[in-house]
């Protein structure tokens, strides 16, 4: 698959990029603001982003993508993991 049909897909997933990057990093800037934030270790705080990442993607694009809902869910479970495993 050439580069332009996967961002043709990608778009028709996630919607456009430019909408989608913005509400990324608006809930980023928010997360990245929060009393806790600096006192996480790096994979809690890559899962908050991923999370809010996720997120965007289903405000700006298919909220019934399926694989999305799951990611949130499977970003989640790997700080539940390492919590309980401590």
């Amino acid at each position: 698959m050439k580069t332009d049909e996967i961002l043709d897909e990608r778009e028709g997933q996630y919607g456009d990029y430019w909408t989608q990057a913005t509400y990324a990093q608006y809930l980023k800037l928010h997360v990245r603001s929060g009393k806790n934030y600096n006192r996480m270790p790096a994979p809690m705080k890559e899962s908050l982003e991923m999370i809010a990442t996720k997120i965007s993607r289903l405000m700006n694009g298919d909220y019934e993508k399926t694989d999305t809902w799951a990611d949130i869910a499977g970003y989640a479970q790997l700080v539940v993991k390492e919590l309980e495993n401590g």
